[in-house]
């Protein structure tokens, strides 16, 4: 499969968003003050794309002139919300949030199923059975069911999202690692570190994970995309990011404005939630068709 330039471009651009996002976010909580994409300016509601105000600039108190006192152009290139703020600049916001969800829900799901598909496939036995008794369990409820409750004991928040996330995910890749552990763990290079010797433990590590790194590596490009969904998923019904302009709450605070003919909100925001979802969607079909030899 040919190597998605555009894709892996769209992707970047969607990193160097969330990176300007945080650098912003970080400055505004250093100043203790109200980031710019939250300040509140009613007489600035619903501006539509392309829209060029002036903001008056009061003089300093050392000055007389009144050429001193220029008004300042402000351009939104989005237009703003109810409330006058940025929608640009609340959709940078919103990927750095749903990048760090990503990320993190990723990063607690793969090695924790990996972990326990590794332990599964290789000692089988009562420890298999336990492993795949888990994995029905929380098979059998609903996801946005186990993540609300999640939410729920973690706290409203991010956080929440994160670990809810995380701890519903993992059953795909745990399943898959052990299915593969289980057809190598026989094999002769597996049976050749046991009659010398080594431990479990480092047959797992040494031998048996990497044979099934690449399945970790497309599980983690998979799990991305379905967590960010998950995200705004949550973020719409108000579990998720409570004060920060998560591209849900964007979505859920526009779907009661388009009556008025405020489409643009709700329409960027959604155009960003799939331009990113299919990048990185994308992306995995790319690692899968690169690193998997049963789907090449």
């Amino acid at each position: 499969m040919r190597t998605p330039r555009v894709t892996i471009a769209v992707f970047c651009l969607y990193l160097l968003a969330a990176a300007f996002g945080e650098v912003a976010w970080r400055v505004a909580r250093a100043r203790d003050e109200t980031p710019e994409y939250n300040r509140v300016r009613l007489e600035w509601r619903y501006l539509p794309p392309l829209s060029r105000v002036e903001e008056p600039v009061a003089a300093d108190a050392g000055v007389t002139a009144a050429a001193d006192a220029r008004p300042k152009t402000r351009f939104f290139l989005l237009g703003t919300d109810n409330l006058g703020r940025s929608v640009a600049l609340r959709l940078v916001q919103g990927a750095r949030i749903a990048i760090q969800v990503g990320l993190l829900s990723a990063l607690l799901a793969v090695p924790f199923g990996t972990a326990l598909g590794l332990v599964s496939g290789y000692f089988g036995g009562a420890i298999d059975a336990c492993v795949l008794w888990l994995c029905a369990i929380v098979a059998a409820i609903p996801a946005p069911l186990l993540i609300l409750a999640v939410s729920l004991v973690a706290g409203k928040g991010l956080l929440g999202v994160y670990v809810g996330i995380g701890v519903t995910t993992w059953v795909g890749v745990c399943r898959t690692v052990r299915s593969e552990t289980a057809k190598h763990r026989d094999r002769a290079y597996v049976l050749a570190a046991r009659a010398t010797g080594c431990p479990s433990w480092r047959i797992l590590l040494k031998h048996i994970l990497p044979n099934v790194g690449h399945l970790v590596i497309v599980a983690f490009s998979l799990r991305f995309p379905a967590a960010v969904g998950t995200e705004v998923f949550m973020s719409f019904l108000g579990l998720g990011a409570q004060d920060e302009p998560s591209w849900g709450v964007m979505i859920g605070n526009a779907r009661v404005r388009l009556w008025q003919g405020a489409w643009w909100e709700g329409v960027f925001t959604t155009l960003a939630v799939f331009g990113l979802v299919l990048a990185a969607n994308r992306l995995g079909d790319w690692l899968r068709d690169r690193l998997d030899p049963a789907a090449a």
